[in-house]
């Protein structure tokens, strides 16, 4: 593919539409300056017809694809017979839902909720009604570890525990109850649990901080060490998990079974908002009527779409062509290191890139993909991310590996 320069025309509809959004839409981003007005797999075409290959996949929400036959056939169908009831009444596609995730997790239970912040808060709740009603903490007193540089959302509570300014400064007072140690380091953990501790909050690799991945010991040694210590391991796989890194969950990858996961994006498969908490029933089941709920959390379209999410991983195809095309990606990106790129990380279709900031900003490049026809987003100044849809073709996967070089000499001049 080779992305036309533009007209007038094009200019125009696009700044149109922009200017539209920026008006009356609160200003929480900062996009790059494309509209886009439908996607097919990987790609996506803007207003006035000019095609992109997307490499962000909605931050691995469309893990999947735009558009994925199965996901919106699933999504019809159900359209047509209800959408909504509320968890007041049971629905009939609630129970298959919660039934196969809880199998694909290992686990027994599923609380359905709609966003990965939801997510995350229900996780929180539920650890600390554990620490209270069976570790027998005293009451008011649990504490959560919590890793630096973590991204969990940005709710009042989540943010009350980030140390990225944006999302935090502004918007105190703060919850109190969790204690930051430095990723990676499991001496610092255990060194913050005490006799209160209730639970250790850890995305297996950082997303937000720009696809960060711990040292491989890492995650097994909190594993040993929350097992030990009777304090619940909760992986928060909202990114990571559902195919993006080669597996089913990044905690696989080093042998890890928490004790919840939380989970998201993916899980509605790009076409509706479904979240979920996933363990055992005696962590899940401390959670007594009327405790927690939500209206939307666990309708039956979210849950229709979400069954078949769960039975396209259930087979393992997404979760091998991830790590195959991974491979293939990681390899390729390799060797830019020297030409503009520093360092890259990941696992599976994800990927993050530090670009030497004395050629240009994560911004920078980005806009030059842009340009190129190829979407990716930056992160933390000079590091760009590349998640792609599992379903990307290879050769497309190439092409923008080479627009991306393109970029770098261009901006190396």
């Amino acid at each position: 593919m080779t992305p036309s320069n533009g007209s007038s025309t094009t200019t125009d509809v696009t700044s149109a539409a922009i200017a539209l959004e920026d008006e009356h839409a609160a200003h929480t981003y900062h996009p790059l300056p494309v509209v886009v007005a439908s996607g097919d797999g990987a790609w996506v075409t803007d207003v006035a017809g000019r095609r992109y290959l997307d490499c962000l996949a909605a931050y691995s929400a469309v893990n999947f694809g735009h558009g994925n036959p199965r996901l919106v056939a699933a999504a019809r169908e159900q359209l047509d017979r209800i959408t909504l009831t509320s968890r007041a009444f049971h629905n009939d596609r609630l129970g298959p839902f919660v039934t196969e995730l809880a199998e694909l997790c290992g686990k027994d239970m599923v609380l359905p909720m709609n966003t990965g912040a939801e997510a995350v808060e229900s996780g929180i709740k539920v650890a600390r009604a554990w620490g209270y009603r069976v570790k027998g903490v005293a009451p008011g007193s649990a504490n959560i570890v919590v890793m630096a540089g973590n991204f969990h959302g940005r709710t009042t509570t989540i943010i009350s525990f980030s140390d990225d300014p944006d999302a935090r400064d502004d918007f105190g007072p703060y919850t109190p109850g969790f204690r930051t140690v430095p990723y990676g380091d499991a001496d610092a953990v255990a060194e913050a649990i005490d006799e209160n501790t209730v639970a250790v909050l850890v995305e297996p690799i950082q997303g937000e901080s720009g696809i960060v991945m711990p040292p491989a010991d890492f995650m097994p040694r909190l594993r040993a060490l929350c097992t030990a210590r009777r304090v619940l391991l909760i992986a928060d796989e909202i990114q990571s998990g559902l195919g993006r890194v080669g597996a089913t969950f990044a905690c696989e990858l080093v042998g890890v079974v928490p004790d919840l996961y939380l989970l998201g994006k993916a899980l509605g498969g790009g076409v509706v908002p479904v979240s979920a908490v996933v363990g055992d029933r005696d962590v899940l089941g401390v959670l007594r009527p009327g405790e927690h709920g939500s209206t939307f959390g666990g309708n039956p379209l979210a849950a229709a779409v979400g069954l078949e999410v769960v039975r396209m991983l259930a087979t393992g195809e997404p979760q091998q062509r991830a790590r195959e095309l991974g491979a293939r990606l990681h390899e390729r990106l390799g060797r830019l290191i020297g030409r503009g790129v520093v360092a890259v990380r990941g696992a599976g279709l994800w990927a993050g890139i530090d670009i030497d900031p004395t050629i240009g900003t994560g911004r920078e490049v980005c806009e030059a993909l842009m340009r190129r026809g190829v979407l990716a987003k930056d992160t933390h100044g000079s590091t760009i991310r590349l998640a792609p849809p599992i379903v990307v073709e290879p050769a497309d996967l190439d092409w923008a590996v080479e627009r991306l070089a393109e970029a770098l000499d261009d901006l190396r001049g």
